[in-house]
């Protein structure tokens, strides 16, 4: 079994900063690549940004380069997300996920966590 299990969400005004963590439990898996997601409100889940676990190469979903940062701690099995300059349409549950292939699609990812709730006022 995988547990991923996501903290710190929270409420930040616009331009303010948070730091998600994702924490892998379970089945070892230090190969595998680690995204975040998010779903707004009445929107569907769209991808944030992907990290491969052993080159620690990365990917951003243009609505969040430069301003949000994927890392990982391989000696923790966690993964992080840094959001800077923090917007109000920014505002969604966040998910991490777990999976074989580096890419922006869901169904490349097996694994999920129950998300956290960022919610950027203006």
């Amino acid at each position: 079994q995988v547990h991923l299990v996501e903290s710190g969400g929270g409420l930040v005004q616009a331009g303010g900063s948070l730091r998600l963590s994702c924490a892998a439990s379970g089945r070892t898996f230090r190969s595998y690549t680690r995204a975040w997601f998010r779903q707004a409100p009445g929107k569907e889940r769209e991808f944030v940004a992907a990290i491969s676990w052993s080159a620690g190469s990365a990917r951003y979903a243009d609505s969040v380069r430069g301003r949000f940062t994927i890392s990982r701690d391989n000696a923790r099995n966690t993964l992080h997300l840094q959001m800077d300059s923090l917007r109000p349409e920014d505002t969604a549950v966040y998910f991490c996920a777990a999976g074989s292939v580096l890419g922006p699609v869901e169904n490349m990812y097996n694994y999920w966590g129950q998300g956290t709730q960022v919610t950027v006022s203006s």
